[in-house]
């Protein structure tokens, strides 16, 4: 008797449900329905969340003390503690492997290697980095990168420039696949020269690819079928370069560390103490990264190894943070977006700090069309005018990298005749071959590597290379921006 009560209801809700799931959702604003083709037809497609990437981890954020949180021995005083929030984002778990560059060679010389060899050779990494006059490393420079018992460990001799290319090279790759996934798109590995997928391009309307099921078009006045759009979903974001305060917070993995908003115990490592061997009793004494314990101790003495590793290690060796990410104290040093400049702890932002800036946008015909494609299939940037920002509070210039810190307004004291020009402004600015080594095109390194002691293990450590110079110390890894709520699910 009681299910014969219940029933009804049930009966009643499930009605409710299921009709509610089948109305069409009109707009808040106007009353009309979405998809229709009969009311002008503006598709609203159905998005949970971002999907995570290939090889990424999803980092949650929020905010943390960045800086240093040891003694400044090297008396750099270019990183002072500051409080900044960080949104989530996306990290790499690993570093960029030798064969994940080998697979972008192997794409470059396919797609490029006929008409346009020089795209090929530009990407290859300087394998030369690993000569020492006094060492005998040869046989880094010929097997290291392309032998096949390294195919796992972190490329390196790669620049700030090639790693940048490279995480472009990777986000049209993934999209064009996740378009194929989709079964949109077709596989087409006869792709040559400028009709290659790019995801600017293919948003832009100048890469078709071979179509196997386009999605159709709600517009009455449309042909049909039409691509995908970015309002779709289905594009992830760029991959990129991690700016220093989301590696530096990735690095520190706080998240295991806190309690009801409360840090309870602050980190010199990405790792809890202030050793840099387990306390853990299963693997207790054995080393968390891979560093060099002191003057000519690599890897420790034969039959009881401390790191075990001379060089750079395969990547995901040792053990991940709290976030799930290996290597961020030793093994390679690694690339961030930054522009290097010692006071950026000091006239950055509080809320996802970067220096670096310099807007552009994309390259328009007289008629506002965008202009086509360039011979390599990618679109075509400039940097924006001043004309273009005349009215703006936000920003009046393109190029924002000296912004409070080496531009002509830095130095209003200084009695200047004749103002220079805004590239020289940094040259005379930090005296450039005379008391420093910073330029405009010197990027942030962070992260200690196989060849540092122990004291560049912390994350708060930064140091500075030519974009254009490589390292047999330092490779990359990528990051991409977290769409949507800080939060998945909401």
């Amino acid at each position: 008797m009681r299910f014969n009560k219940i029933f009804p209801a049930f009966t009643l809700i499930l009605s409710i449900v299921i009709f509610a799931s089948c109305k069409k959702e009109s707009s808040r604003s106007t009353g009309w329905e979405y998809n229709n083709p009969k009311n002008g037809g503006f598709e609203v497609k159905q998005y949970a969340e971002q999907q995570t990437g290939p090889g990424l981890v999803f980092i949650e954020g929020g905010t943390f003390t960045m800086g240093q949180t040891q003694d400044d021995v090297m008396f750099d005083w270019n990183n002072q503690p500051r409080r900044v929030t960080v949104s989530s984002f996306y990290m790499d778990e690993t570093e960029v492997r030798n064969l994940d560059y080998l697979e972008y060679l192997y794409w470059l010389n396919r797609v490029y290697g006929t008409d346009y060899p020089g795209v090929y050779r530009k990407a290859l990494p300087d394998t030369l980095v690993w000569r020492d006059k006094l060492a005998f490393n040869e046989p880094m420079v010929e097997y290291y990168f392309r032998h096949p018992a390294y195919r796992n460990y972190p490329v390196v001799g790669v620049t700030w420039n090639q790693a940048t290319d490279y995480c472009a090279w990777r986000t049209d790759r993934v999209n064009e696949m996740l378009l194929i996934k989709k079964g949109i798109l077709l596989l087409n590995p006869n792709q040559i020269s400028a009709d290659n997928f790019n995801t600017d391009a293919y948003l832009a309307g100048q890469y078709v690819g071979l179509v196997d099921n386009a999605l159709p078009d709600l517009n009455p006045a449309g042909t049909g079928t039409r691509s995908v759009k970015m309002e779709d979903g289905i594009l992830l974001p760029k991959y990129r370069l991690p700016t220093e305060a989301e590696w530096e917070f990735a690095a520190l993995g706080l998240v295991g560390n806190t309690l009801y908003e409360r840090v309870i115990e602050k980190k010199n490592y990405p790792w809890n103490g202030s050793q840099v061997r387990s306390g853990e009793s299963r693997y207790y004494g054995a080393f968390m990264d891979n560093f060099r314990r002191a003057g000519g101790d690599y890897m420790g003495v034969a039959g009881n190894l401390n790191d075990g590793a001379d060089i750079p290690a395969s990547c995901g060796s040792y053990f991940p943070n709290d976030y799930g990410l290996y290597n961020m104290a030793g093994n390679v040093s690694e690339w961030v977006l930054d522009v290097y400049r010692p006071l950026s702890t000091l006239d950055m932002t509080d809320l996802r700090p970067f220096r670096g800036n310099v807007f552009t946008t994309q390259v328009r015909n007289a008629d506002g069309t965008l202009a086509d494609k360039d011979s390599l299939g990618r679109m075509k940037y400039r940097t924006i005018v001043s004309a273009e920002a005349v009215n703006r509070k936000n920003y009046s210039k393109a190029d924002n990298i000296n912004y409070l810190d080496g531009d002509y307004a830095s130095n209003i004291g200084v009695e200047w005749k004749n103002p220079p020009k805004e590239d020289t402004s940094t040259r005379i600015m930090y005296q450039y071959g005379v008391t420093s080594l910073i330029t405009d095109n010197v990027r942030v390194y962070k992260g200690g590597n196989w060849k540092d002691p122990a004291y560049y293990l912390s994350p708060g450590m930064r140091r500075f290379l030519e974009e254009g110079e490589a390292s047999e110390l330092i490779g990359f890894r990528c990051a991409m921006t977290r769409v949507g709520g800080s939060i998945p699910g909401r």
